[in-house]
Order: C-alpha cells, then sequence, then structure tokens
C-alpha cells in the first residue's frame, strides 16, 4: 500500500509539473507575439510547428511504448520539455524559437503518452476511478503555471529570467521524482500498430479527443490574445487563469461525477458547457460575461481527456500504451487544425468570429460518443 502511495503522489507530482509548464508557455504567447510583431495569421503559422513536431515523434512514441516502460521515456521527455522553455524564453531570432518550440511539443507527445499509461496502470491497482485526480492536477499546475506567469508580468519581469526560472525547477523536481514512478508496466502484448480498416474502438476515441483538442488547445493559445486584443485588459492571462481554475474543479469532481451521472451524459454535459459558454463570450464581448463564458468552457472541456484515456484502457486489440499513442495522434491533429484555424479566421473576419469553430466542435462531442457507446454495447453484445 505504501508503495502505490509513493507511486501515486510521484505521477502526480509529474502531471502537476507537465501543467506547470505548459501553461507558462501559454501565458507567454502574447509576449512572443507583441516581441516579433506577429499578426494573428503569422501567430497562427507558428502554433502550427507545435501539432507538425508532434507527428514527427508518432513513429518514435510508438517504439518507445513497445520497446520500454514508460518511465524511461517520461524521464528524458519531461528533461526536454523543460530545456525546450529555456530555449524558447532566450529566443531572439525566429530560428531559435521555432527550434525551441518544435522541442517542446516534440517532447510533450512523448510526456503525454508515457505518463497517462502510468496513469491507467496505476488506476487499475486501486480498483477505482483516480485518472480524473491526475488530470485535475495537471490543470492545477496550470493555475500556479499562469498564476506565476501574471505575477512575473505585473512584475514586469522578462521572459528570459521566468523560463529559465521554471527550467530549473521542474528539471530538478523531475529528475527526483523517478525512482517512485511506477516501473515494469510495459505490455507483452497489444504493442504492434495494425495498418489497414480504421478501428471503430480507436476512431471514435480518437474524434473525441480531437474534437476536445480543438477546444481546449485553442483556449490555451488563444484566450490571453482575447482578453488583451478583444477586452483590452493588460492583465491578459485573466480569462486564461480563471478558465484553468473551472477547468481543475472539474476534473477533481469529474471521477465522482461520472460514478453518479455515468459517461454518457458527462460528454453530453461536457458539449452543452463548451458551446454555451462560448456563445456568452462571443455575444457579450465585456469582462464579466466572458469570464462567466471561459468558466463554463473550462468546466465543460475538463473531463474529456481523463475520460476518453480510461476508456482507451478497455481496448482488447491493443495495449493501454498503444489506444494512448493511437488518440493522440487525434489529438495532434485537433491542435493543428484548432490553434491555427482561430488565427486564420481571425486575420480574416475577427477573433469573436472565430471563436465560433468551439461551438461547432463542442457540440459534435454529443454525437460522436453517442456512436462509440453504441459500438461499445454492439461488441459486448
Amino acid at each position: 500500500m505504501k508503495i502505490k502511495k509513493q507511486q501515486r503522489v510521484a505521477l502526480s507530482t509529474i502531471f502537476f509539473l507537465s501543467g506547470f509548464c505548459f501553461s507558462t508557455w501559454a501565458s507567454r504567447i502574447p509576449t512572443i507575439k507583441a516581441f516579433f510583431n506577429f499578426n494573428e495569421a503569422e501567430l497562427g503559422n507558428l502554433l502550427m510547428i507545435l501539432p507538425v513536431s508532434s507527428l514527427v515523434g508518432l513513429p518514435i512514441s510508438t517504439w518507445l511504448v513497445s520497446r520500454f516502460n514508460s518511465r524511461i521515456p517520461l524521464l528524458f521527455s519531461f528533461i526536454s520539455y523543460s530545456l525546450a522553455l529555456f530555449i524558447i524564453g532566450l529566443a531572439k531570432t525566429l530560428f531559435v524559437l521555432i527550434i525551441g518550440i518544435a522541442l517542446f511539443a516534440f517532447s510533450m507527445r512523448i510526456l503525454n503518452i508515457a505518463m497517462n499509461t502510468q496513469a491507467i496502470t496505476l488506476q487499475n491497482k486501486f480498483n477505482k476511478k483516480i485518472n480524473g485526480s491526475f488530470h485535475g492536477l495537471w490543470s492545477f499546475g496550470g493555475i500556479v503555471g499562469v498564476g506565476f506567469s501574471s505575477l512575473l508580468i505585473k512584475l514586469q519581469l522578462s521572459i528570459e529570467v521566468h523560463l529559465t526560472i521554471v527550467f530549473v525547477f521542474t528539471l530538478i523536481t523531475a529528475i527526483a521524482t523517478y525512482k517512485f514512478l511506477l516501473p515494469k508496466d510495459r505490455s507483452t502484448k497489444g504493442n504492434k500498430l495494425v495498418i489497414g480498416k480504421p478501428d471503430p474502438f480507436i476512431y471514435y476515441l480518437g474524434m473525441l479527443i480531437f474534437l476536445a483538442a480543438i477546444c481546449e488547445g485553442g483556449m490555451y493559445d488563444w484566450s490571453g490574445v482575447y482578453f488583451r486584443e478583444v477586452l483590452k485588459e493588460e492583465i491578459f492571462t485573466v480569462g486564461y487563469l480563471l478558465f484553468m481554475v473551472f477547468m481543475t474543479f472539474s476534473r477533481f469532481c469529474s471521477d465522482y461525477l461520472i460514478e453518479k451521472i455515468g459517461m454518457q451524459n458527462t460528454y453530453i454535459l461536457s458539449a452543452i458547457f463548451v458551446s454555451l459558454g462560448i456563445t456568452i463570450a462571443i455575444v457579450f464581448p465585456y469582462f464579466w460575461p466572458s469570464i462567466i463564458g471561459f468558466c463554463m468552457v473550462g468546466y465543460g472541456i475538463a473531463p474529456i481527456f481523463p475520460m476518453t484515456f480510461t476508456l482507451a484502457g478497455t481496448s482488447k486489440k491493443y495495449s493501454t500504451a498503444m489506444v494512448i499513442s493511437i488518440i493522440t495522434t487525434y489529438g495532434i491533429a485537433g491542435m493543428f487544425v484548432g490553434p491555427p484555424l482561430i488565427g486564420y479566421l481571425a486575420h480574416a473576419f475577427n477573433l469573436k468570429a472565430a471563436f465560433v469553430v468551439f461551438i461547432f466542435s463542442g457540440l459534435m462531442l454529443i454525437p460522436i460518443s453517442r456512436l462509440f457507446f453504441r459500438h461499445q454495447k454492439r461488441q459486448e453484445e
């Protein structure tokens, strides 16, 4: 029992630090945009580096899943993940910035697969749903990260100093937790990717991740810009901060919520909150309505990733790590489509009009989730 608790604490620390690092990057996007004098379309082009670099990591992540226990790639990806932030902070030329962002995205792919594989395996040891709490800690790390970023922005501390501090702190902590992570979790079967007709089980889960990634990734990348350029807020991280607060609250509640109303109804509830929240922010582009809308989006989108990764662990064809690797690719595609598309639409029309993409993506969670559960029911009959 003591070992399981140590493993849970160590993995919780990794999820927390991952969210902390990601929100540090997201909160500094407006700073980068201003420093390089990007317009919305140019920023959209820059953000495309994230999904492209992640897709490059597909064959590597698949090989790692079949070759090693997950904590080995987890450690090395986290080292390069934090190093990438350091490079981004020091970037004075576009070339160096692109290198840093590419490394950040590549490392994030490997890290997400490794730590989610650990989470599903450890959840099975506890014989109860704890995956939501891990993702809640990721979001809580995001809150701390954006809060820390907001403080340093208020104090007018440079991005170089900011990201160097984050790099040193996360690097030391990640190395210290390594020995407590779950060992020997490599599956002996289901590690070979079968190319052919799409498996409906994988396809539906992948599409849920794809739609969630459009909404979640778009909010990470564009919420600060929305508050800075549409609402004209000086402390432009406030909307992102409250989005993360409600996302965290929702994820800590999600395990309990799923037990009460079931996964099918949770997907529907999430879709309603996301779509309604964005609609409020678009129709009433003022501080308090936008705050309420962003909070609703955070609460709604939060359960999608942990729920879908939990369902990935029920596959009878592939190992948990392999399913997560495959559906993560759909998430990368969502990141590929979402944030850049918002940038292009904002450049062509305006940022409020571009946010309609989130409404559509949120609503589509309902039919796709219903198709998945119908397929699952047919498979069990």
